[in-house]
């Protein structure tokens, strides 16, 4: 048995490393299913991982694929699993996890049916106000799965190339060109779905065209090309594997803007926050102002297109059509039976839409985009709660992808379903209309509809990643576990296990019972905590899991770093019921 020595006052302390051994449950659980025997045979393991894992696919040959691996090449893999094989199974995250690792939603319908992974100002490295601009945050977030990058785009002083920045502020600008080729080379790494770029133009027509034709060059046949100027309906996820889908304003709308821009900011809720801040603007303001250079002239519409699509025109490349709303927030929620488009609010805007119109905005989103983005306060790049618009089947929930934080980790855990291909189907509540038109509103507060059980075993793998006086300098540290729902207000609760003192492999054994009223938007966020009496607790991992999700029964949790980065060796067991 392993043991660490810890020096405190000039005498030195010696503490046992316990040996991790399987609970109760897994003993009851490995009698039950190999008989009363030694070991668990291929086809005892089937029966297990079907009635009491629930996975009702499982087969012979998938049962002997797991004995194999878990055994490797120590004896004969015929004899089947002992209690300690079993247990190393249940506690192996790779072939023991919370959720299904493949894509299994439904991938044909319209984009519009779908929660999308969207970045924020995804080129900034920092802050909003004074960071660089790179394409390195980009290739990271397309390496995460994220599947809409938000791009800024700007004339260079000489007006003769295109520059990605935060406008009117201090960010040092990155060239388009080496944000296009980042993308081309990462967008697929991670998820075979589309990508969709959403570019915030500041152009003039010239410049306009010389990015279309960038996007043709470097994107060849990955870039969609819309089969209309205004699509009635979005292709699917499936249909668009592989391609390069672009999002922004036609080039007419953008003069009209002009017109219209106050009466946009007063919509969006921005200027009434107390105005421009010295040295630069509101994001909400940046966004609507078109470069003054621009002419009245709008950029000829597809039948321009050569049949070789050598050099179609900018207009021709947009194929989801975006807008700031015009004229009454009621009015920009209506929808248009023959054209999809794209309407963006700040998470203000979006407050006062759920408060007021919250159904149609509900009603918008079944067929329409609702993209959301940061107040442009958010100097630091913080976020916002993404459920509201969730809650209101806003497909692009836009977030700033920079730092951490329990937000972050929300958005995180909400994109691990679905395979992390950075699509999940909305669900079909969002998506029902009634007899009478009537959709769902999230305003109302409804029954219970299922009670998640949690029960928190044990954890271990903190001696490997951390080092032995990371918690404390005169001991080992004391671990607990924070156990939280985040989802629709009805659902949001917390609950934390006893402090375990002085041990590196923690065992805890408790339950919690989480009662849901809309377990289709659940998230179960877990953190562990090492208890510090002098100063802040000291951070131990964590991880967020769709409740949607969730495999029932005993699995093996990977917990990840502040950033979202995974762990090398800590886990947890835990158990998952629903009733």
């Amino acid at each position: 048995m392993a043991s660490y020595k810890y020096k405190m006052l000039g005498f030195s302390r010696k503490f046992k490393m316990n040996e991790v051994g399987p609970p109760a449950d897994v003993k009851k659980a490995f009698s039950k299913f190999a008989e009363g025997g030694d070991h668990m045979s291929a086809d005892q393991l089937r029966r297990f991982l079907v009635e009491h894992q629930g996975d009702m696919d499982s087969t012979v040959a998938d049962a002997d694929r797991i004995i194999e691996q878990v055994l490797h090449e120590r004896r004969d893999a015929s004899e089947g699993l002992s209690l300690s094989d079993f247990f190393h199974f249940l506690f192996h995250s790779d072939l023991n996890g919370p959720i299904k690792s493949q894509v299994h939603h439904d991938m044909t319908a319209p984009l519009s049916h779908y929660f999308i992974y969207t970045g924020h100002n995804s080129y900034l490295t920092g802050n909003q106000l004074s960071s660089d601009c790179s394409d390195a945050p980009i290739i990271k977030a397309l390496q995460r799965g994220v599947r809409v990058i938000e791009l800024d785009i700007w004339p260079n002083s000489t007006k003769d190339d295109v520059l990605v920045l935060h406008g009117r502020t201090l960010t040092t600008p990155v060239k388009l060109l080496k944000c296009l080729q980042s993308i081309k080379e990462y967008a697929f790494v991670k998820s075979q779905y589309p990508v969709i770029i959403t570019l915030e133009d500041h152009l003039t027509p010239n410049l306009q065209a010389k990015v279309a034709e960038m996007l043709i060059q470097i994107f060849g046949e990955m870039l969609y090309y819309p089969q209309a100027e205004c699509l009635a309906e979005l292709p699917s996820p499936e249909s668009l594997k592989h391609r390069i889908v672009i999002s922004t304003k036609p080039p007419k709308e953008y003069l009209e803007s002009k017109d219209s821009k106050d009466k946009e900011s007063i919509l969006t809720g921005e200027r009434a926050s107390g105005g421009e801040t010295p040295g630069f603007m509101a994001e909400q303001e940046v966004n609507e102002r078109s470069d003054s250079d621009q002419d009245d002239e709008e950029i000829s519409a597809c039948d321009h297109k050569s049949g070789q699509r050598g050099a179609p025109e900018y207009k021709c490349l947009i194929s989801i059509h975006s807008g700031k709303p015009k004229g009454s927030l009621k009015n920009a929620l209506e929808v248009v039976a023959n054209k999809v488009r794209r309407l963006s609010l700040s998470e203000q805007a979006l407050e006062k839409a759920a408060t007021n119109h919250g159904t149609d905005v509900v009603r918008f989103t079944q067929k329409h985009v609702l993209r959301v983005y940061p107040k442009g306060t958010r100097f630091t790049s913080s976020n916002y709660k993404p459920h509201v618009g969730w809650m209101h089947g806003a497909q692009m929930v836009a977030f700033n992808m920079q730092g951490y934080g329990k937000l972050l980790w929300s958005m995180q855990g909400m994109f691990r379903t679905n395979g992390e291909c950075g699509y999940v189907k909305k669900p079909d509540f969002l998506m029902q209309k009634g007899p009478h038109d009537e959709v769902f509103d999230p305003k109302i507060t409804l029954l219970v509809k299922k009670t998640l059980e949690v029960k928190v075993y044990m954890g271990d793998g903190w001696h490997l990643d951390f080092s032995q006086t990371h918690f404390d300098s005169f001991s080992p540290p004391d671990f607990y576990t924070k156990v939280r729902i985040v989802g629709v207000p009805a659902d949001v609760t917390k609950k934390k296990t006893r402090i375990i003192e002085d041990d590196w492999a923690p065992f805890w054994d408790e339950e919690f019972k989480f009662p849901l009223t809309v377990p289709e938007l659940a998230l179960l966020q877990i953190e562990v905590r090492e208890y510090d009496r002098s100063e802040k607790d000291d951070f131990g991992g964590q991880t967020c899991l769709p409740v949607s999700e969730l495999r029932p029964g005993i699995h093996a949790v990977p917990l990840y770093d502040k950033k979202g980065e995974k762990l090398k060796s800590v886990k947890l067991l835990m158990q998952f019921q629903f009733v």
